[in-house]
């Protein structure tokens, strides 16, 4: 897990990569608990292969604490297998998905 630097102030970008599931949450976990919910997050998936429901309870805990202090998080770059996995639990629905992190930076819109 990386974080990009070139993101708009407010705005972090998580870089995923590799498995992400109860062995590999701590990064994820200790980013999202770095980054207060006031700002926008936006998770770059490119390089994320596999998503198990730890991470996607991480990432749907995020939501809502950045919701609740005025922000978002957006998901970008969901690999077939990570987006299945987001499709067949809804969690898609809940989520702004975007093409690539690039996409989602430019959009502006504010939250939800």
């Amino acid at each position: 897990m990386k974080r990009r630097r070139d993101a708009e102030p407010g705005t972090v970008v998580l870089l995923l990569s590799g498995e992400l599931d109860h062995d590999t949450a701590a990064p994820l976990r200790n980013a999202l608990e770095e980054n207060p919910g006031g700002g926008r997050l936006v998770v770059d998936c490119a390089g994320l292969l596999f998503c198990d429901s730890t991470g996607l309870n991480l990432l749907l805990r995020a939501r809502l604490r950045h919701l609740a202090e005025g922000g978002r998080v957006d998901l970008a770059a969901l690999r077939p297998p990570v987006a299945r996995m987001f499709e067949i639990t809804g969690a898609r629905q809940v989520f702004r998905v975007y093409e690539d992190a690039d996409v989602a930076l430019r959009d502006r819109r504010s939250s939800v």
